[in-house]
């Protein structure tokens, strides 16, 4: 038990302090993870003798990833990626396999032994892609969605792959293997025993039980033990479902992840997946850290040293030869620059996966021990290199123009008083008010999709950037009235403030603000009025808190009032004191201010309160009815 303890101090200490230290230096927590392994293990030997049983523990966050995955997928978004399944990533694995056996029978190894490599090796890294895709905020990418269904597919490959990869073994072999192990895994040996047929019935009839599992026992399930209000309990059901089903599909041959990714999609519709979500998260985030972990711990360092130049030389090989693939299934199925990029640059790895087939195919007899270790570092190396790789992809989008200047823009073909750029979520609400009031409006987005959505629904509007000055000029700048900037691009919104008031000192510009320090900085570039995106709703929610605690609808109107005028002002006054580049917890003016006019707010609001006890008669009064309790006037900042 103390030597049990001490270990998971320090892994849990390591990951403590190396992930944030990774994160400050912009290197990604994968990356914090792998580095930190090797810290632990090859450099300083603390990792402890159980590197490997921890590793097939920590895999189980693999799994958990899969399932939280799947209740973000539904049946339907499934099979509307039908295309890029079967496409992209069936012709991912295939053209990856069949360039790495060409290969290896140049070598003159066994074809056999090729074959297998060639299958393993076309696999790449679920969770440290998923996982830094995540961080970088790439998932709903048009090049995130490419990637993440070949990483699907490569799943699902896995299946057909433990299958297939037998026939590979010499005469004699598997009942060998089976005599090694002493029978100790009854249920695979007796599915080892079955005919091919029955292998099939096996397989097809427990994704069956997956998924009405799924839909007729797990829901009932989560709603009687709901009815406890017991979260621990919950949250043990939610272990439950995924550590059954993953239990499940080893016990008849079939890969865990792809067994509660189909459980995941099964529940993406129930009333209880965000319960789901909540309880496994953590867990997931734990196991895929220490999953990372291991696999720095892992690399064999006395193997790399002894022939560094040729585990790195076929390292590299490998990236190389996925990447060329990669990069030729984008160009053929049109992806644009940098989707492209991060399709080839994501891929390039060998995966988790591999460690496992490679064990398999070690019981089996198809690979030498030699050959298998070797392939165990080279998809090591390969999977410390992603990370890295990731980061040459943010440098090459630096370097690359944005994929909307490349689309033929829409010619501007009349030009409005009010000038909205940017209909997004925000920009849609203002476009609405304005035009169905009878005015009218030129608007501008970059998204194509966006205007075509606006256009569906009857309203007018241009393909576009709007912070370019020919496109602006185009637009009608020179002659509009108001310009509404509802970028959700802050840097681009504080940019085309600041060059629309160069232009046009005359112009009214009103401003979407992301929150205060944004709010300085356009007051600055010289917006006229200033809207932070969710003041006003947060304002109303405060309103509703304070209706339903006691007070009047006249009441809570008044305080909001007061509270919205007082504020306004107050942020105006904490503009002229704001410093660029200076942390406002560090502004000591700033944060004088700030207290003074705190004190002040709660003075006004101690006095409206009374004040409205003191006013009887009042009580059915509105928002819109109830006097203004300050005559401060309106100012540019909401």
């Amino acid at each position: 038990m103390e030597g049990f303890l001490l270990q998971a101090s320090v892994y849990l200490l390591t990951m403590v302090i190396a992930v944030p230290i990774a994160l400050r230096l912009g290197l990604g927590s994968v990356l914090g993870y792998l580095l930190a392994g090797i810290v632990i293990g090859p450099v300083l030997g603390i990792a402890g003798t159980q590197v490997d049983e921890l590793q097939h523990f920590a895999e189980f966050g693999v799994v958990m990833m899969l399932f939280l995955i799947g209740l973000d997928v539904e049946p339907i978004a499934l099979w509307n990626m039908r295309h890029r399944l079967l496409g992209l990533g069936g012709l991912q694995v295939l053209m990856t396999s069949v360039l790495i056996l060409g290969s290896l029978l140049l070598m003159n190894i066994d074809w056999r032994a090729s074959m297998a490599i060639g299958v393993i090796l076309s696999l790449s890294s679920t969770a440290i892609v998923l996982q830094t895709l995540s961080e970088k905020s790439l998932m709903q990418t048009a090049g995130g969605r490419n990637v993440f269904a070949v990483l699907l597919m490569q799943d699902i490959a896995v299946i057909p792959i433990l299958a297939f990869l037998p026939f590979l073994a010499l005469p004699g072999a598997r009942a060998l293997a089976r005599s090694e192990t002493g029978g100790e895994n009854v249920a695979l040996s007796l599915i080892d025993r079955l005919p091919p047929w029955g292998v099939t019935l096996v397989t097809i009839g427990a994704v069956v039980a997956v998924i009405t599992a799924g839909r007729y026992l797990v829901r009932p399930l989560y709603r009687f033990v709901s009815a406890s209000r017991l979260r621990e309990v919950q949250t043990t059901l939610a272990l439950l479902i995924v550590a059954g089903i993953a239990s499940m599909m080893l016990m008849v041959g079939l890969s865990p992840a792809l067994g509660t990714f189909l459980a995941g999609m099964v529940l993406a519709n129930s009333e209880f997946r965000h319960e789901l979500e909540s309880d496994i998260a953590p867990f997931k985030a734990l196991l895929l850290g220490l999953f990372f972990v291991t696999v720095g711990a892992g690399i064999d360092f006395n193997l790399l040293f002894s022939e560094p130049l040729r585990l790195i030389l076929l390292t590299l090989l490998l990236m190389a030869t996925k990447g060329v693939v990669l990069y030729t299934l984008g160009r053929i199925f049109r992806l644009r620059a940098r989707n492209q990029w991060l399709f080839t640059l994501a891929l390039a790895q060998g995966g988790e996966f591999g460690f496992v087939l490679i064990s398999f195919a070690l019981t089996q007899r198809i690979l030498p021990y030699s050959i298998a270790q070797t392939m165990m570092l080279v998809i090591a190396l390969s999977m410390l290199l992603t990370p890295l790789f990731f980061i040459l992809y943010d440098q090459i989008v630096k370097r690359l123009k944005d994929d909307t200047e490349k689309r033929i823009e829409d010619q501007i073909d009349e030009q409005q008083p009010v000038i909205i750029a940017g209909v997004g979520r925000f920009g849609q609400v203002v476009n609405r008010l304005v035009t169905m009031s009878g005015f009218k409006t030129t608007v501008l987005d970059s998204d194509h999709r966006t205007i075509e959505v606006l256009r569906n629904f009857g309203f007018k509007g241009y393909v576009g950037d709007p912070t370019r000055p020919d496109l602006l000029r185009a637009a009608g700048l020179d002659s509009a009235k108001i310009l509404v900037v509802c970028l959700d691009d802050y840097r681009g919104a504080t940019k085309l403030v600041s060059y629309a008031r160069r232009l046009r000192p005359d112009l009214h510009i009103i401003a979407r603000a992301r929150d205060r320090e944004h709010v300085y900085e356009l007051y600055q570039a010289g917006a006229n009025d200033i809207v932070r995106e969710m003041f006003d709703s947060a304002l109303r929610a405060g309103r509703y808190v304070l209706e339903n605690s006691g007070l009047s609808e006249y009441e809570a109107a008044a305080l909001h009032r007061t509270f919205y005028q007082m504020d306004r002002a107050a942020v105006r006054d904490l503009a002229e004191v704001w410093k660029p580049g200076v942390p406002i917890d560090q502004n000591a003016d700033y944060l004088k201010l700030t207290r003074e006019l705190n004190k002040g707010l709660e003075a006004a609001l101690t006095a409206q309160f009374a004040h409205n006890r003191a006013a009887p008669g009042k009580v059915g009064m509105t928002e819109e009815t109830a006097p203004d309790p300050l005559s401060t006037g309106a100012g540019p900042v909401d």
